[in-house]
């Protein structure tokens, strides 16, 4: 697993950078506080552990994270290689490559040593899509390149208490169980209150941002003045699949009468399918069982990589044509 090693910042350019406990990362900046963040395409720089262990073994000794100038050092993954424009998730903030290496004009005091220094060739920089806050430990997550035809999900729990650490989020926790039994991957999980911005926010940021595959909501579709899912959804779609949301509620009132109270919605934003579930873990279940089959079919329409007429749902999911029919 790759995985943040250090956060390293600096008040001046041209300095050694100095480790800290955790950052924050803001859009349109970088790393606050530290001296290379603005807006500009070099907002935060990283290099891999394993590139400085290729200086220590040249005899540099004391390397340090931050040593290089190095906002950022990890450890797990080849950096250098990473295309310009592949997006990072750093524990939950976006980021994207924007240059790899750079030209050394003030050579450091390792170059003026050994006559040669890895940062120029294989540090790397990216700037910030998505606010928030990291730390040493967390994981980084490279999110483009050969995922097959597993789907990238976002899910985001809707929940005041949920959002307060109030209540345990069981229906978000089984959304990801449910995604990772079928094949498909959790890239984004989160739980936001009750509030139409913050929810409409986080869902532009899982669609415009993240770019996932599909994004499941749970909570805040019902008729309670807090539940407002289904209008953060609206204020955000361009286009609106009305067919998903009816056949959960079709297939959900023959189970109980008060499926017809729902309003959840399903829709479409850029190449993202976004849909609402319940709230409740015993609902969300049932609502993956009605529409996992047809993920991975809509998901290769919207983006264009399958007709409109492909082959019905992988019997893997337990239905044939005939059932189809």
């Amino acid at each position: 697993m790759a995985v943040i090693k250090a956060i390293n910042i600096s008040e001046r350019r041209g300095t050694v950078k100095t480790p800290v406990e955790s950052a924050q990362l803001r859009v349109n900046h970088g790393i606050v506080g530290d001296a290379h963040a603005g807006d500009w395409h070099r907002q935060i720089s990283l290099l891999a552990q394993e590139s400085i262990d290729k200086m220590t073994a040249l005899g540099v000794e004391g390397l340090d994270p931050g040593k290089f100038a190095e906002n950022i050092t990890t450890e797990g993954v080849c950096l250098h290689t990473l295309p310009v424009g592949t997006r990072l998730l750093l524990g939950g903030c976006l980021v994207e490559v924007t240059q790899i290496g750079k030209k050394c004009h003030q050579h450091c005091e390792i170059f003026k040593k050994i006559g040669t220094c890895i940062m120029p060739q294989e540090g790397i920089f990216v700037k910030v899509l998505q606010d928030g806050e990291i730390r040493p430990g967390e994981e980084i997550r490279v999110l483009e390149g050969g995922e097959g035809r597993m789907l990238r999900v976002g899910v985001l729990t809707v929940s005041d208490k949920g959002s307060a650490g109030e209540r345990e989020d069981r229906s978000g926790v089984l959304l990801q169980e449910l995604l990772r039994a079928a094949g498909h991957e959790t890239v984004w999980y989160g739980i936001v209150p009750d509030e139409r911005e913050a929810v409409a926010e986080k869902l532009c940021f899982l669609c415009d941002g993240l770019q996932a595959d599909v994004v499941l909501t749970t909570g805040g579709t019902g008729l309670s003045p807090r539940d407002v899912t289904p209008e953060a959804t609206l204020r955000i779609a361009e286009r609106q699949v009305p067919g998903i949301a009816e056949s959960i509620r079709m297939q959900s009132l023959q189970k109980t009468s008060r499926a017809m109270l729902s309003r959840g919605v399903a829709v479409t934003r850029g190449g993202t399918l976004v849909i609402n579930f319940p709230g409740s873990p015993k609902a969300v279940a049932e609502c993956m069982e009605i529409v996992l089959p047809v993920l991975e079919h809509a998901s290769g329409i919207l983006r264009g990589t399958v007709g409109e007429c492909g082959t019905p749902p992988n019997e893997k999911y337990g239905i044939t044509r005939g059932e189809m029919e």
